[in-house]
């Protein structure tokens, strides 16, 4: 891929954000990570904008001459907006509308890519798939009216050793680092596809590359499907069996159990890696990151 490709990654600076950063660098393109945020991953080559997406005069300066813009600027965080619904408005959809924006007066966009999430299609998720099927809509909108072409890409269950607070699993072995315990609400037998963002990231430019997927919804997950009550099981083992499990509620708002999709309308496609890092592997890697952030305090 020729060098003079110019690729934004809007959230450049956060977990799948940097994955992807990377890949792209990796496969010859031009970087740029917009990100209120720092990258702590930033790479030879990248270039990094301090940007708040909310100031729609600074997007569209930045997104002047770029070929592809990607989004992943978003509260993530289901319980976080639960708790801050305006807030999650505003990123989530608002920070979306003034990007989708800036494209359209650019011009020359080949392509926008929407990070979404698998609750978009359903009727758990409260205030964030409700925000992500918002976002959703407008981004095909900007198609159906401006001819801004789109890929929106739905999520499922992300875990990397570059996660944070914002990540299940990293709480989870967060908590069974520094408290020796995992909680969990529910009854544990909710079913989740592990992806590593690392895997979600390379898919993430197959799709770029790709003109198939022009103006199309695609599913990234995992293919090792697990309980939760499996996953502690899973963390605990490699932790020795030294944790104590808790059940703390019996009640889970807002999360699924078995599948997020409630039906609508919209079909997408789903792809999975392959090759793919093997969970058990990928969990004792990001135990590792963890204990060396601890050792480094």
């Amino acid at each position: 891929m020729s060098s003079n490709k110019k690729v934004i990654i809007f959230g450049g600076s956060g977990f799948l954000g940097s994955y992807v950063a990377d890949e792209l660098t990796r496969r010859k393109y031009d970087v740029v990570i917009v990100d209120s945020n720092t990258s702590k991953y930033l790479q030879v080559g990248q270039k990094f904008i301090s940007c708040d997406i909310m100031n729609y005069k600074v997007v569209k300066g930045i997104v002047q001459g770029a070929s592809y813009i990607y989004n992943f600027v978003a509260i993530s965080n289901l319980d976080e907006a639960i708790h801050k619904p305006i807030n999650a408005m505003n990123i989530n959809v608002m920070g979306n509308l003034n990007i989708l924006e800036a494209c359209r007066e650019a011009g020359g966009i080949k392509r926008f890519i929407y990070a979404s999430s698998a609750y978009a299609l359903s009727d758990e998720g409260s205030f964030y798939g409700i925000s992500k099927q918002a976002s959703e809509k407008l981004t095909e909108e900007y198609y159906a009216r401006y001819g801004l072409k789109y890929t929106v890409i739905r999520y499922g269950s992300l875990y990397g050793e570059r996660a944070s607070h914002n990540n299940y699993i990293y709480n989870l072995l967060y908590d069974a680092i520094n408290l020796g315990k995992l909680q969990y609400k529910g009854n544990g037998e909710d079913l989740r596809e592990y992806i590593h963002a690392a895997d979600a990231a390379k898919l993430s430019v197959d799709v770029l590359e790709d003109n198939q997927y022009e103006n199309e919804h695609i599913i990234l997950t995992g293919i090792e499907k697990l309980k939760r009550i499996e996953l502690l099981t899973m963390i605990n083992e490699i932790m020795k069996n030294k944790l104590v499990i808790k059940q703390i509620t019996t009640d889970n708002m807002g999360h699924y159990k078995i599948t997020p999709y409630s039906f609508h309308p919209t079909v997408a496609k789903k792809l999975v890696a392959n090759p793919y890092i093997d969970l058990g592997q990928g969990l004792l890697e990001c135990i590792q990151e963890i204990f060396n952030e601890k050792e480094n305090k």
